[in-house]
């Protein structure tokens, strides 16, 4: 680049494929941008799957809802469908397990997770290692944390109940109330059904929120609480007035983020409970599925789903905002400018108390119950911080490190304990031959160690062909999506063209957008083109969900690369594709790697599409697969848990070794995204 800038002074400015001159832009370009030529072709692919599997299939979803099938004939009937879900008490039960599971979900998750983030903060040596041990629950598929803790709450051949009794903890559990009595049945009780898919849902949503949090107190400036330290500010008051303003940003996403993923779940319940006992953790979106699917009432689900549309809107748009706000110095406080200093500090209070009022009219059983969970971690974490904050008040530094210390100590193993456990109990289970498993001999260790749960795999099962459906519909998705991502992703953080910033906000939504709301209409578009039941099927809808994430992240890599370095190019005579292709992606690799490795593993472990598309057993995927292997009660423990060791392993190892290039490419897209 010094070489290259003195020569481009001396010499007349060549002609470039763009010129920035008004007066040398044509009309066109004027009107469209000077470079929408070049821009239709970058963006053209991703405009065209985000239109088709995005955009119309929500339209025809609309105009779905307004129909009713009799017999073999579809009939409008205009607002039915909706009026009818007024009346209906399993959509009205849905709803409102819907919001039961996100909101004790959410606040766990960031109760824990600021919890672990903070001690991860703090630690000196270890961290890397301890946080990626930590990242393994959201790593593994779904479908194998489901069936690993359904194995762990099984009151014949699960551990919990066995360690709980042998403890004592659990005969005093019943004592206190927390459970009706014991032995307990967690997933066939109806009052504890609940509470251990919320249980579930947040040991696998932790690791997020405590990566987000980690990266979150990591840019806060250290010079703020050390000028706090010298006057003489204690640990909750820089916690409460520096940590949390500072966090309140990440915060604010994540969460917002998070709900919209829970609040439209449905793997995790259906293949723990199936929204059993009953309909005691049903969620909406399985009320959709049942009415579309089940009884083939196409119209009936598409209104379930697009009834809760506004809810889902309201999160998309205020998350949108917070993730565009980024983009713009000194936005972060608009929204605060706009109220009161009083007003600012009521409004966290009556968030809180609005919030606590709604869970104890929709959940009087669980709401006391998660209380008195939150309250006791809470309050013990708060405990270590008042005892560490007086012996350092009184100049008894090694004792407060002491003690400290210790509480980080013994937090970070009950962590690491809830992290591993379920995933030790996994891998063991997998070398128990059916003798052990049936006799309850040897929890915790197998003797001797079997391997034949594997045999019996690939024997009785069609499991290789999954494994190979898998990896073919991984790959080929992945590499749709990361074509069209890095076309697109350029053009819009480069070129000049009328409507990138509606398109850029188009993908933001797209996004966030939930499956929930696209399963019904892309059923009946594979349906009439004749691809259900076909891998092609699973191809194409895939970049539904991997192509907007990959597109924005790579938006915000390309941002970061200097643009100097394709100025350059321009004036040796490369062209904007030459250079695009000869400069920017090079320098893009990880950012590439970052978006193939998330755009890989997202395909590796859906199911919700996987589930609705394919019915024949040869072309299952894995997850569904593992789902078909159960039979009524029949629950092939240690096949299940050998299988899923096998599904989770190649995606263990990918994040393993992408990891550098994981944390460089979110990095830099996130921040210029």
């Amino acid at each position: 680049m010094t070489v290259l800038r003195p020569e481009r002074t001396e010499r007349p400015a060549p002609a470039r494929p763009a010129p920035r001159g008004s007066s040398s832009l044509t009309r066109t370009q004027r009107l469209l941008g000077r470079d929408w030529r070049l821009a239709a072709v970058f963006i053209g692919p991703t405009l065209l799957l985000v239109a088709g599997l995005i955009l119309v299939p929500i339209v025809s979803s609309v105009v779905t809802s307004a129909t009713e099938r009799h017999g073999a004939e579809t009939v409008f009937v205009g607002l039915d469908n909706y009026a009818a879900l007024a009346g209906d008490a399993l959509f009205h039960h849905g709803v409102l397990n819907s919001f039961v599971f996100t909101a004790y979900a959410e606040i766990f998750k960031v109760a824990f997770g600021l919890i672990a983030a903070m001690m991860l903060h703090h630690m000196r040596r270890g961290r890397a290692i301890i946080a990626a041990v930590i990242l393994l629950p959201w790593v593994i598929p779904t479908v194998v944390t489901a069936f690993t803790w359904r194995s762990l709450l099984d009151p014949v051949f699960g551990s919990v109940n066995v360690l709980l009794t042998d403890s004592g903890i659990g005969p005093g559990l019943a004592a206190i109330g927390l459970v009706d009595s014991w032995p307990a049945e967690w997933l066939s009780d109806p009052a504890l059904a609940m509470p251990s898919v919320i249980l579930v849902n947040v040991w696998k949503g932790i690791p997020f929120f405590t990566v987000t949090f980690l990266a979150g107190l990591k840019a806060i400036d250290g010079n703020l609480h050390e000028a706090a330290m010298v006057d003489g500010a204690s640990p909750w008051q820089r916690f409460v007035h520096i940590t949390l303003p500072g966090l309140r940003p990440v915060m604010i996403v994540t969460v917002l983020l998070s709900s919209i993923w829970t609040f439209n779940n449905f793997d995790l319940i259906w293949l723990m409970t199936q929204g059993g006992p009953g309909d005691a953790t049903a969620p909406y979106v399985m009320v959709a599925y049942s009415k579309a699917i089940q009884q083939l009432q196409l119209g009936a689900g598409a209104a379930v789903t697009l009834v809760m549309l506004p809810v889902i809107a309201v999160l998309v748009v205020i998350l949108v905002r917070m993730m565009r706000r980024s983009d713009l110095p000194g936005a972060g406080d608009l929204g605060r400018r706009r109220l009161t200093p009083g007003q600012r500090r009521a409004l966290p209070w009556v968030i809180v108390v609005a919030s606590v009022l709604v869970l104890v009219w929709a959940s009087p059983r669980i709401v006391w119950k998660a209380a008195l969970v939150l309250g006791v971690f809470v309050l013990l974490a708060a405990a270590v911080g008042r005892v560490v904050s007086a012996l350092a008040a009184r100049s008894r530094r090694v004792a407060a490190r002491l003690v400290g210390g210790t509480g980080s100590g013994v937090a970070l193993v009950g962590l690491l304990g809830f992290v591993l456990a379920p995933l030790y109990w996994m891998t063991v289970t997998a070398f128990k031959s059916d003798d052990q498993i049936v006799a309850r001999t040897d929890d915790l260790w197998p003797t001797p160690w079997s391997t034949e749960q594997f045999t019996n795999l690939f024997t009785s099962k069609a499991f290789g062909t999954w494994y190979v459906n898998t990896i073919l519909v991984s790959v080929a998705s992945t590499v749709i999506a990361l074509v069209c991502a890095a076309l697109a992703g350029y053009a819009l953080a480069r070129l000049k063209f009328r409507g990138s910033e509606s398109f850029t906000v188009t993908i933001l939504l797209t996004y966030v957008m939930p499956g929930a709301l696209l399963f019904i209409p892309l059923y009946q578009l594979m349906s009439g083109i004749g691809l259900n039941d076909s891998l092609w099927s699973l191809v194409l809808a895939y970049p539904t969900f991997t192509l907007p994430f990959a597109t924005w992240l790579l938006v915000g890599y390309f941002k970061s690369i200097p643009a100097d370095l394709e100025e350059a190019a321009l004036v040796d005579g490369c062209t904007r594709f030459g250079a695009f292709l000869r400069i920017v992606l090079p320098l893009a690799k990880p950012g590439l790697l970052a978006v193939a490795l998330f755009t890989l593993t997202n395909a590796w472990n859906e199911f919700l599409f996987a589930f609705v598309f394919i019915t024949k057993d040869d072309h299952k995927t894995l997850p569904v697969g593992m789902q078909s292997m159960i039979f009524g009660d029949v629950v092939p423990q240690g096949q299940l848990a050998a299988a899923s060791l096998l599904i989770s392993i190649p995606v263990v190892l990918m994040y393993g070794f992408g990891q550098r290039f994981l944390t460089e490419g979110l990095t830099a897209g996130a921040v210029k995204g």
